[in-house]
C-alpha cells in the first residue's frame, strides 16, 4: 500500500513522501493516528501543489538562511557534555544537541535534520558541521566538546 505521510516517522520517511507499507500498518495505524494519506490521484495532486507551495516559500526565504549563514560563519558553539576519567563522552554529541546549543547561544532556530554531523563524536575537542539551510545556502559551524 502507498501512503503519502503527513509526519516525519523514523525509520519510515519524512513529511510528503510517498512511501510504500504493509496495508495493516497503513490502514490500523498511520491513517487513523493522522500520520499519513492514502496514495491516490487526487491526494497525490494535492501534494504536488502544497510541495510546490513550500519550495516557492523556501525560495523566498532564500536571503533569511544566507543571513543566518553569515551569522554564525566564524563563530564558535560550546556544548557540554559529561565524561568518564579518560574524557570520553558518556554517549556521544548527536545534531538534535547542536541544533539546541545554536538556539541557546545565538536565538536562531533550525531544524535538526538540516544539522548534519560526519562523525562520531565520542571524546573532547573540537569539531565542524554542515547546515544543509537550502539547496543553495550551506554553512560551516565550528563547535567544540567541553566537559560538564
Amino acid at each position: 500500500m502507498e501512503v503519502i505521510l503527513l509526519k516525519d516517522i523514523d525509520r519510515l520517511g519524512y513529511r510528503h513522501d510517498l512511501v510504500t507499507v504493509k496495508n495493516g500498518y497503513g490502514r490500523n495505524y498511520l491513517i487513523p493516528q493522522g500520520m499519513a494519506l492514502i496514495a491516490n490521484s487526487t491526494n497525490k495532486q494535492k501534494l504536488q501543489a502544497i510541495k510546490q507551495r513550500e519550495e516557492a516559500d523556501r525560495l523566498a526565504r532564500i536571503d533569511e538562511f544566507k543571513q543566518i549563514a553569515e551569522q554564525l560563519e566564524g563563530k564558535v558553539l560550546k556544548i557540554g557534555a559529561k565524561t568518564g576519567t579518560t574524557d570520553k563522552i558518556f554517549g556521544s554529541v548527536t545534531n538534535v544537541q547542536l541544533a539546541q546549543a545554536i538556539k541557546d547561544q545565538f536565538d536562531i532556530e533550525i531544524e535538526r535534520r538540516r544539522v548534519i554531523i560526519e562523525e562520531e563524536i565520542k571524546v573532547l575537542g573540537s569539531y565542524t558541521a554542515t547546515l544543509d539551510l537550502h539547496p543553495d545556502v550551506q554553512a560551516k559551524v565550528d563547535f567544540e566538546v567541553i566537559k560538564e
